[in-house]
């Protein structure tokens, strides 16, 4: 440490080095502390694309800790470095994602509240411009939910020529239509569909589905959950209790969230097989996006339940 710092940058650069481990193993055997309040976010770093935004996005949203899954070599802007629990971990494939997450719910104590999401990601809730993600939780514990279901709605640029990667967050476009339900078959009950459990469809995976594994094509996704002993996700971004996947209680409606990605444009452009069939994700049902719930609310991409 040079002798020239001041006082309180020796602290940020500590804290900074504390709030850093080298690996997963590491972080359940020094840092599992900073699970013990929540709402946790957790940010899985696949790229180095708007990994700043994402995690200010989130803390502003009102979660109390933050956590980043990403490679040791990427780095975080020194703002966040004093903020932001880094774990350096290697995010290669779905197996990767559900070694990290699996092994962060078990190091959690029960009943604490997590949220997951991927780099230039950004949650979006019911109202979210006044409450905070806290209060919605609260009142999601009240109903007696243990779960929410997210709906991840596809963001894209509207010139691929200006934004070769399909990332901007100021010419950010979303899909206003082409979203719909599928019953969610039960292969152990013959078929029959699951209650209160659905598929959901659309946005780019909808649109170029040709390019995307059937396994790979669902919008859905319970980012949002309760701890508890046992809890495992799997690898279709569903869990092993049945209840966590559903999008209501038998009662009535519940709060849902948007999750806005620009993961699927990314891949799409990335990816060797798709990226030169691509020339533009704009077609006659594309519409700038606003960066507020309304919208979401208004096109039907999260529901507010009973929380008025």
């Amino acid at each position: 440490m040079h002798a020239n710092l001041t006082d309180s940058a020796q602290q940020e650069q500590k804290s900074g080095q504390l709030m850093r481990y080298t690996s997963l193993p590491d972080f359940v055997a020094t840092g599992k502390a900073a699970l013990a309040k929540g709402p946790v976010a957790v940010i899985l770093v696949e790229d180095d694309i708007e990994v700043g935004t994402t995690l200010r996005h989130h803390q502003q949203a009102g979660f109390t800790t933050l956590i980043t899954v990403m490679p040791a070599e990427f780095e975080l802007p020194r703002d966040l470095e004093s903020m932001v629990h880094r774990i350096d971990f290697v995010i290669r494939d779905q197996d990767d994602v559900l070694t990290a997450m699996n092994t962060l719910i078990k190091a959690a104590p029960p009943e604490i509240w997590m949220y997951y999401c991927y780099n230039a990601e950004y949650l979006f809730h019911p109202f979210c411009e006044s409450r905070s993600v806290g209060e919605m939780l609260a009142f999601h514990t009240e109903e007696r939910r243990g779960a929410m279901l997210t709906y991840v709605v596809d963001l894209y640029s509207d010139d691929l020529d200006s934004h070769p990667n399909a990332v901007s967050l100021d010419a950010a476009h979303l899909d206003r239509s082409g979203y719909y339900a599928l019953a969610r078959p039960d292969i152990a009950n013959h078929g029959h569909p699951k209650e209160r459990q659905l598929d959901f469809f659309g946005g780019l995976r909808w649109r170029y589905e040709e390019h995307v594994p059937p396994a790979r094509r669902k919008i859905d996704r319970i980012s949002i959950f309760r701890t508890k002993a046992g809890l495992q996700l799997r690898e279709d971004h569903t869990f092993n209790d049945e209840e966590y996947n559903t999008y209501a209680c038998p009662w009535h409606h519940n709060i849902t969230c948007a999750v806005c990605s620009f993961r699927t444009a990314k891949a799409l452009k990335k990816n060797p097989g798709s990226t030169f069939d691509i020339h533009t994700f704009k077609w006659h049902n594309s519409a700038p996006f606003e960066w507020h719930s309304r919208q979401l609310l208004d096109l039907g991409l999260m529901e507010p339940g009973q929380w008025f």
